[in-house]
Protein backbone atom coordinates (compact mmCIF):
# COMPACT_ATOMS: atom_id res chain seq x y z
CA UNK A 1 0.00 0.00 0.00
CA UNK A 2 1.45 3.40 -1.02
CA UNK A 3 1.42 6.48 1.17
CA UNK A 4 -1.48 8.05 -0.73
CA UNK A 5 -3.77 5.07 -0.12
CA UNK A 6 -2.73 4.94 3.52
CA UNK A 7 -3.55 8.62 4.02
CA UNK A 8 -6.93 8.15 2.32
CA UNK A 9 -7.69 5.17 4.54
CA UNK A 10 -6.71 7.02 7.72
CA UNK A 11 -8.71 10.08 6.70
CA UNK A 12 -11.77 8.01 5.86
CA UNK A 13 -11.57 6.12 9.18
CA UNK A 14 -11.14 9.33 11.17
CA UNK A 15 -14.09 10.96 9.40
CA UNK A 16 -16.30 7.94 10.19
CA UNK A 17 -15.25 8.12 13.83
CA UNK A 18 -16.19 11.80 13.97
CA UNK A 19 -19.49 10.98 12.26
CA UNK A 20 -20.22 8.34 14.90
CA UNK A 21 -19.64 10.78 17.76
CA UNK A 22 -21.70 13.43 16.01
CA UNK A 23 -24.74 11.12 15.92
CA UNK A 24 -24.21 10.22 19.55
CA UNK A 25 -24.60 13.92 20.36
CA UNK A 26 -27.61 14.08 18.03
CA UNK A 27 -29.29 11.15 19.79
CA UNK A 28 -28.82 12.82 23.17
CA UNK A 29 -30.20 16.09 21.84
CA UNK A 30 -33.29 14.32 20.53
CA UNK A 31 -33.67 12.42 23.79
CA UNK A 32 -33.64 15.64 25.82
CA UNK A 33 -35.94 17.46 23.40
CA UNK A 34 -38.41 14.56 23.26
CA UNK A 35 -38.70 14.14 27.03
CA UNK A 36 -41.34 16.35 28.74
CA UNK A 37 -40.35 17.58 32.19
CA UNK A 38 -42.21 15.67 34.91
CA UNK A 39 -43.34 17.05 38.24
CA UNK A 40 -41.64 15.58 41.30
CA UNK A 41 -44.94 14.26 42.65
CA UNK A 42 -45.83 12.76 39.28
CA UNK A 43 -42.63 10.82 38.53
CA UNK A 44 -43.34 7.27 37.35
CA UNK A 45 -41.02 4.32 36.88
CA UNK A 46 -38.88 4.65 33.75
CA UNK A 47 -36.82 7.30 31.96
CA UNK A 48 -37.81 10.77 33.19
CA UNK A 49 -36.54 14.32 33.40
CA UNK A 50 -37.18 16.69 36.30
CA UNK A 51 -36.10 20.17 37.29
CA UNK A 52 -36.06 21.88 40.66
CA UNK A 53 -34.03 23.11 43.63
CA UNK A 54 -31.50 21.04 45.57
CA UNK A 55 -32.29 20.15 49.19
CA UNK A 56 -30.26 18.00 51.58
CA UNK A 57 -30.29 17.58 55.36
CA UNK A 58 -26.78 16.11 55.53
CA UNK A 59 -24.72 17.77 52.77
CA UNK A 60 -21.03 17.21 52.14
CA UNK A 61 -18.38 19.93 52.49
CA UNK A 62 -16.30 20.75 49.44
CA UNK A 63 -12.55 20.32 49.85
CA UNK A 64 -11.20 23.63 48.53
CA UNK A 65 -13.91 26.22 49.23
CA UNK A 66 -15.39 24.30 52.19
CA UNK A 67 -18.90 25.03 50.92
CA UNK A 68 -21.96 22.91 51.80
CA UNK A 69 -23.01 21.01 48.69
CA UNK A 70 -24.32 17.67 47.43
CA UNK A 71 -21.46 17.03 45.00
CA UNK A 72 -17.97 18.40 44.51
CA UNK A 73 -15.00 17.51 42.32
CA UNK A 74 -11.64 19.21 42.72
CA UNK A 75 -8.16 19.08 41.19
CA UNK A 76 -4.76 20.56 42.00
CA UNK A 77 -2.24 20.89 39.14
CA UNK A 78 1.37 22.02 39.29
CA UNK A 79 3.25 23.71 36.46
CA UNK A 80 6.63 22.41 35.33
CA UNK A 81 9.19 23.40 32.71
CA UNK A 82 12.58 22.15 31.61
CA UNK A 83 15.23 22.75 28.94
CA UNK A 84 16.38 19.78 26.85
CA UNK A 85 19.15 19.40 24.31
CA UNK A 86 18.59 17.36 21.16
CA UNK A 87 20.72 16.34 18.20
CA UNK A 88 19.46 16.63 14.62
CA UNK A 89 20.78 16.55 11.04
CA UNK A 90 20.38 19.70 8.92
CA UNK A 91 19.64 19.90 5.19
CA UNK A 92 23.37 19.64 4.39
CA UNK A 93 23.78 16.40 6.34
CA UNK A 94 25.65 17.96 9.23
CA UNK A 95 24.93 16.95 12.82
CA UNK A 96 23.86 19.83 15.00
CA UNK A 97 22.45 20.34 18.49
CA UNK A 98 19.76 22.66 19.76
CA UNK A 99 17.96 23.39 23.01
CA UNK A 100 14.23 23.14 23.44
CA UNK A 101 12.00 24.43 26.18
CA UNK A 102 9.22 22.10 27.39
CA UNK A 103 6.48 22.88 29.89
CA UNK A 104 3.08 21.69 31.06
CA UNK A 105 0.72 20.96 33.95
CA UNK A 106 0.68 17.83 36.08
CA UNK A 107 -2.15 16.81 38.38
CA UNK A 108 -0.80 16.36 41.90
CA UNK A 109 -4.08 15.80 43.78
CA UNK A 110 -7.77 15.35 42.98
CA UNK A 111 -10.93 14.01 44.52
CA UNK A 112 -14.72 13.84 44.46
CA UNK A 113 -17.45 13.53 47.06
CA UNK A 114 -21.25 13.38 46.82
CA UNK A 115 -24.37 12.38 48.68
CA UNK A 116 -28.03 11.64 47.84
CA UNK A 117 -30.23 14.73 47.75
CA UNK A 118 -33.82 15.78 47.21
CA UNK A 119 -34.99 17.79 44.24
CA UNK A 120 -37.98 20.01 45.03
CA UNK A 121 -40.53 21.67 42.76
CA UNK A 122 -44.01 23.06 43.38
CA UNK A 123 -45.53 19.56 43.77
CA UNK A 124 -43.07 17.95 46.18
CA UNK A 125 -39.66 16.26 46.27
CA UNK A 126 -37.93 13.28 44.70
CA UNK A 127 -34.64 11.72 45.79
CA UNK A 128 -31.63 11.79 43.43
CA UNK A 129 -28.67 9.42 43.83
CA UNK A 130 -25.82 11.05 41.85
CA UNK A 131 -23.41 8.08 41.76
CA UNK A 132 -22.13 7.38 38.21
CA UNK A 133 -24.02 10.32 36.74
CA UNK A 134 -22.56 12.81 34.29
CA UNK A 135 -22.45 15.90 36.49
CA UNK A 136 -22.18 19.51 35.32
CA UNK A 137 -21.78 21.72 38.38
CA UNK A 138 -20.84 25.35 38.90
CA UNK A 139 -17.23 26.48 39.07
CA UNK A 140 -16.53 27.35 42.71
CA UNK A 141 -12.77 27.94 42.35
CA UNK A 142 -10.27 28.48 39.54
CA UNK A 143 -7.15 29.95 41.13
CA UNK A 144 -3.41 30.01 40.45
CA UNK A 145 -1.06 30.78 43.32
CA UNK A 146 2.56 30.69 44.50
CA UNK A 147 3.99 29.17 47.73
CA UNK A 148 3.44 32.50 49.50
CA UNK A 149 -0.29 31.87 49.34
CA UNK A 150 -1.58 29.83 52.34
CA UNK A 151 -3.66 27.75 49.94
CA UNK A 152 -0.53 26.44 48.15
CA UNK A 153 0.50 24.05 50.94
CA UNK A 154 -2.66 24.32 53.01
CA UNK A 155 -4.71 22.29 50.51
CA UNK A 156 -1.97 21.00 48.20
CA UNK A 157 0.71 18.36 48.83
CA UNK A 158 3.81 19.29 50.82
CA UNK A 159 6.28 18.08 48.17
CA UNK A 160 6.87 19.60 44.75
CA UNK A 161 7.21 17.72 41.49
CA UNK A 162 10.42 17.50 39.42
CA UNK A 163 11.18 20.67 37.41
CA UNK A 164 8.46 22.54 39.25
CA UNK A 165 7.93 26.26 38.59
CA UNK A 166 6.23 26.51 42.00
CA UNK A 167 2.95 27.52 40.47
CA UNK A 168 -0.22 25.60 41.27
CA UNK A 169 -3.74 25.77 39.89
CA UNK A 170 -6.73 24.93 42.13
CA UNK A 171 -10.06 24.14 40.46
CA UNK A 172 -13.31 22.97 42.02
CA UNK A 173 -16.80 22.34 40.71
CA UNK A 174 -19.80 21.88 43.02
CA UNK A 175 -23.59 21.54 43.12
CA UNK A 176 -24.47 23.86 46.01
CA UNK A 177 -27.57 23.73 48.17
CA UNK A 178 -30.61 25.56 46.75
CA UNK A 179 -29.12 25.41 43.26
CA UNK A 180 -31.59 24.78 40.45
CA UNK A 181 -30.63 21.62 38.56
CA UNK A 182 -31.86 19.65 35.57
CA UNK A 183 -31.89 15.85 35.87
CA UNK A 184 -32.60 13.17 33.27
CA UNK A 185 -32.27 9.51 34.22
CA UNK A 186 -33.97 6.27 35.17
CA UNK A 187 -36.59 6.32 37.92
CA UNK A 188 -37.05 3.31 40.20
CA UNK A 189 -38.69 2.38 43.51
CA UNK A 190 -36.78 3.31 46.67
CA UNK A 191 -35.79 0.54 49.07
CA UNK A 192 -36.51 2.42 52.32
CA UNK A 193 -39.92 3.98 51.58
CA UNK A 194 -42.69 3.66 49.01
CA UNK A 195 -41.52 6.43 46.69
CA UNK A 196 -39.53 6.79 43.45
CA UNK A 197 -35.91 7.86 43.09
CA UNK A 198 -33.65 8.64 40.13
CA UNK A 199 -30.40 6.67 40.07
CA UNK A 200 -27.86 5.06 37.76
CA UNK A 201 -29.13 2.25 35.55
CA UNK A 202 -27.10 0.33 32.99
CA UNK A 203 -30.02 0.30 30.54
CA UNK A 204 -30.58 4.07 30.71
CA UNK A 205 -29.30 5.94 27.62
CA UNK A 206 -28.38 9.00 29.69
CA UNK A 207 -28.00 9.97 33.34
CA UNK A 208 -27.25 13.68 33.57
CA UNK A 209 -27.32 16.13 36.48
CA UNK A 210 -26.63 19.69 35.37
CA UNK A 211 -26.89 23.20 36.75
CA UNK A 212 -27.49 24.42 33.20
CA UNK A 213 -30.97 24.88 31.77
CA UNK A 214 -32.43 22.28 29.46
CA UNK A 215 -32.37 24.61 26.45
CA UNK A 216 -28.66 25.29 26.84
CA UNK A 217 -27.86 21.60 27.18
CA UNK A 218 -29.80 20.82 24.01
CA UNK A 219 -28.02 23.59 22.10
CA UNK A 220 -24.60 22.32 23.22
CA UNK A 221 -25.39 18.83 21.90
CA UNK A 222 -26.66 20.36 18.66
CA UNK A 223 -23.44 22.38 18.27
CA UNK A 224 -21.32 19.26 18.85
CA UNK A 225 -23.36 17.40 16.25
CA UNK A 226 -22.82 19.97 13.50
CA UNK A 227 -19.16 20.63 14.34
CA UNK A 228 -18.32 16.92 14.28
CA UNK A 229 -20.35 16.27 11.13
CA UNK A 230 -18.79 19.12 9.17
CA UNK A 231 -15.40 18.41 10.73
CA UNK A 232 -15.56 14.80 9.55
CA UNK A 233 -16.27 15.93 5.99
CA UNK A 234 -13.40 18.41 6.20
CA UNK A 235 -10.96 15.74 7.43
CA UNK A 236 -12.02 13.43 4.59
CA UNK A 237 -11.51 16.06 1.88
CA UNK A 238 -8.17 17.23 3.32
CA UNK A 239 -6.86 13.66 3.50
CA UNK A 240 -7.81 13.05 -0.16
CA UNK A 241 -6.24 16.36 -1.15
CA UNK A 242 -2.95 15.50 0.60
CA UNK A 243 -2.97 11.97 -0.83
CA UNK A 244 -3.42 13.29 -4.36
CA UNK A 245 -0.36 15.53 -3.94
CA UNK A 246 2.00 12.79 -2.70
CA UNK A 247 4.85 12.45 -5.16
CA UNK A 248 3.88 15.54 -7.15
CA UNK A 249 5.20 19.11 -7.29
CA UNK A 250 1.83 20.77 -7.83
CA UNK A 251 -0.58 21.89 -5.18
CA UNK A 252 -3.72 22.53 -7.24
CA UNK A 253 -6.28 19.68 -7.52
CA UNK A 254 -6.39 18.04 -10.94
CA UNK A 255 -10.17 18.24 -10.95
CA UNK A 256 -13.17 18.76 -8.74
CA UNK A 257 -14.45 15.34 -9.81
CA UNK A 258 -11.69 13.74 -7.72
CA UNK A 259 -13.65 14.70 -4.58
CA UNK A 260 -17.13 13.70 -5.76
CA UNK A 261 -16.87 10.07 -4.71
CA UNK A 262 -15.56 10.57 -1.11
CA UNK A 263 -17.99 13.45 -0.57
CA UNK A 264 -20.90 11.39 -1.92
CA UNK A 265 -20.00 8.40 0.28
CA UNK A 266 -19.73 10.56 3.38
CA UNK A 267 -22.98 12.42 2.72
CA UNK A 268 -24.72 9.14 1.97
CA UNK A 269 -23.59 7.68 5.29
CA UNK A 270 -24.62 10.89 7.03
CA UNK A 271 -28.09 10.71 5.45
CA UNK A 272 -28.51 7.05 6.46
CA UNK A 273 -27.39 7.85 10.00
CA UNK A 274 -29.74 10.84 10.24
CA UNK A 275 -32.71 8.83 8.92
CA UNK A 276 -31.99 5.93 11.27
CA UNK A 277 -31.55 8.20 14.32
CA UNK A 278 -34.68 10.22 13.53
CA UNK A 279 -36.72 7.06 12.94
CA UNK A 280 -35.61 5.53 16.25
CA UNK A 281 -36.28 8.84 18.01
CA UNK A 282 -39.86 8.99 16.71
CA UNK A 283 -40.48 5.34 17.58
CA UNK A 284 -39.14 5.86 21.12
CA UNK A 285 -41.28 8.96 21.46
CA UNK A 286 -44.36 6.98 20.42
CA UNK A 287 -43.56 4.33 23.02
CA UNK A 288 -43.33 7.03 25.70
CA UNK A 289 -46.75 8.27 24.60
CA UNK A 290 -48.12 4.75 25.08
CA UNK A 291 -46.36 4.49 28.42
CA UNK A 292 -47.89 7.81 29.48
CA UNK A 293 -51.39 6.54 28.67
CA UNK A 294 -50.75 3.30 30.55
CA UNK A 295 -49.84 5.34 33.64
CA UNK A 296 -53.31 6.90 33.50
CA UNK A 297 -54.86 3.44 33.42
CA UNK A 298 -52.70 2.42 36.40
CA UNK A 299 -53.95 5.39 38.44
CA UNK A 300 -57.56 4.75 37.43
CA UNK A 301 -57.24 1.13 38.52
CA UNK A 302 -55.62 2.26 41.77
CA UNK A 303 -58.58 4.53 42.47
CA UNK A 304 -61.07 1.81 41.50
CA UNK A 305 -59.43 -0.76 43.80
CA UNK A 306 -58.38 1.44 46.72
CA UNK A 307 -61.22 3.85 47.33
CA UNK A 308 -64.08 1.30 47.81
CA UNK A 309 -61.96 -0.65 50.28
CA UNK A 310 -61.12 2.46 52.26
CA UNK A 311 -64.76 3.58 52.22
CA UNK A 312 -65.90 0.19 53.49
CA UNK A 313 -63.23 0.14 56.22
CA UNK A 314 -64.08 3.65 57.41
CA UNK A 315 -67.82 2.89 57.33
CA UNK A 316 -67.30 -0.24 59.45
CA UNK A 317 -65.11 1.66 61.88
CA UNK A 318 -67.67 4.44 62.24
CA UNK A 319 -70.45 1.90 62.90
CA UNK A 320 -68.21 0.20 65.47
CA UNK A 321 -67.48 3.54 67.14
CA UNK A 322 -71.18 4.41 67.18
CA UNK A 323 -71.93 1.07 68.86
CA UNK A 324 -69.19 1.63 71.46
CA UNK A 325 -70.37 5.17 72.15
CA UNK A 326 -73.94 3.90 72.63
CA UNK A 327 -72.75 1.26 75.10
CA UNK A 328 -70.65 3.82 76.97
CA UNK A 329 -73.60 6.22 77.23
CA UNK A 330 -75.85 3.44 78.56
CA UNK A 331 -73.27 2.25 81.08
CA UNK A 332 -72.63 5.78 82.29
CA UNK A 333 -76.32 6.19 83.08
CA UNK A 334 -76.28 2.89 84.97
CA UNK A 335 -73.02 3.64 86.73
CA UNK A 336 -74.66 6.29 88.84
CA UNK A 337 -76.86 3.65 90.53
CA UNK A 338 -75.03 0.38 89.81
CA UNK A 339 -71.48 -0.39 90.93
CA UNK A 340 -71.27 -3.40 88.56
CA UNK A 341 -72.08 -1.18 85.58
CA UNK A 342 -69.27 1.17 86.56
CA UNK A 343 -66.79 -1.71 86.50
CA UNK A 344 -68.02 -2.76 83.06
CA UNK A 345 -67.62 0.84 81.85
CA UNK A 346 -64.01 0.99 83.04
CA UNK A 347 -63.31 -2.37 81.37
CA UNK A 348 -64.82 -1.16 78.07
CA UNK A 349 -62.78 2.05 78.10
CA UNK A 350 -59.62 0.03 78.86
CA UNK A 351 -60.27 -2.28 75.90
CA UNK A 352 -60.98 0.66 73.53
CA UNK A 353 -58.82 3.54 74.78
CA UNK A 354 -58.95 5.47 71.48
CA UNK A 355 -61.67 5.67 68.87
CA UNK A 356 -60.20 7.13 65.68
CA UNK A 357 -62.91 7.25 63.07
CA UNK A 358 -62.05 10.91 62.44
CA UNK A 359 -58.40 10.00 61.70
CA UNK A 360 -59.56 7.26 59.34
CA UNK A 361 -61.76 9.74 57.49
CA UNK A 362 -58.81 12.12 57.22
CA UNK A 363 -56.64 9.35 55.79
CA UNK A 364 -59.38 8.54 53.28
CA UNK A 365 -59.53 12.17 52.18
CA UNK A 366 -55.75 12.31 51.83
CA UNK A 367 -55.75 9.12 49.75
CA UNK A 368 -58.50 10.51 47.56
CA UNK A 369 -56.66 13.78 47.10
CA UNK A 370 -53.34 12.04 46.39
CA UNK A 371 -54.95 9.69 43.87
CA UNK A 372 -56.66 12.55 42.04
CA UNK A 373 -53.43 14.58 41.99
CA UNK A 374 -51.43 11.69 40.55
CA UNK A 375 -54.17 11.06 38.01
CA UNK A 376 -54.11 14.71 36.98
CA UNK A 377 -50.31 14.65 36.67
CA UNK A 378 -50.51 11.47 34.57
CA UNK A 379 -53.04 13.14 32.26
CA UNK A 380 -50.87 16.25 31.97
CA UNK A 381 -47.78 14.14 31.23
CA UNK A 382 -49.62 12.22 28.52
CA UNK A 383 -51.01 15.37 26.90
CA UNK A 384 -47.59 17.06 26.94
CA UNK A 385 -45.75 14.18 25.33
CA UNK A 386 -48.59 13.42 22.88
CA UNK A 387 -48.69 17.06 21.78
CA UNK A 388 -44.95 17.07 21.23
CA UNK A 389 -45.16 13.78 19.32
CA UNK A 390 -47.92 15.11 17.05
CA UNK A 391 -45.91 18.28 16.43
CA UNK A 392 -42.85 16.25 15.50
CA UNK A 393 -44.86 14.28 12.95
CA UNK A 394 -45.81 17.53 11.19
CA UNK A 395 -42.42 19.23 11.38
CA UNK A 396 -40.03 19.27 8.41
CA UNK A 397 -37.95 17.14 7.86
CA UNK A 398 -39.30 14.74 10.53
CA UNK A 399 -42.57 14.44 8.61
CA UNK A 400 -40.70 12.71 5.76
CA UNK A 401 -39.53 9.96 8.11
CA UNK A 402 -42.97 9.80 9.75
CA UNK A 403 -44.67 9.35 6.37
CA UNK A 404 -42.31 6.57 5.33
CA UNK A 405 -42.74 4.87 8.73
CA UNK A 406 -46.55 5.35 8.62
CA UNK A 407 -46.68 6.94 12.03
CA UNK A 408 -50.07 8.39 13.06
CA UNK A 409 -51.07 11.22 15.39
CA UNK A 410 -52.23 10.45 18.93
CA UNK A 411 -55.46 11.79 20.40
CA UNK A 412 -55.29 14.11 23.38
CA UNK A 413 -57.29 13.68 26.58
CA UNK A 414 -60.03 16.17 27.36
CA UNK A 415 -60.50 17.11 31.00
CA UNK A 416 -64.26 17.32 30.60
CA UNK A 417 -64.53 13.66 29.60
CA UNK A 418 -65.12 10.95 32.12
CA UNK A 419 -62.33 8.64 33.19
CA UNK A 420 -63.91 5.69 31.51
CA UNK A 421 -64.08 7.48 28.17
CA UNK A 422 -61.07 9.78 28.33
CA UNK A 423 -59.45 8.89 25.02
Amino acid sequence: MDYGSLIRLIGFGLSLLMLFFSFRSYRRKRLIDDMPTSKAHGVFIGLVEVSGKVECQNPVTSYLTESPCVQCSWEISEHWSKTTTETYTDSKGKTRTRTKRESGWKTVASGESMCPFDLRDETGTIQIRPEKAKIEGVRAMNLRCRPSDPLYYGKGPAESIIHSDHLRMFTESIIPLDARVYVIGQSREREDVVAPEIAHDESSPLFLISTREEDRISKSYSLNYWLLSLGGLGVLLISFFIASRIGFYRWIPSGVSDYFMPTGIYLGLWLIGWFWTTFNSLKSLRERVRQGFSQIEVQLKRRHDLIPRLSSAVSSLMKHEQSIQTKIAALRSEAAVNEEAAERLLLLIENYPELKSSDAVSRLQRELSDTENRLELARAYYNNIATFYNTRLERIPDNIVATLARLKNCELLLQSKSDGDSK
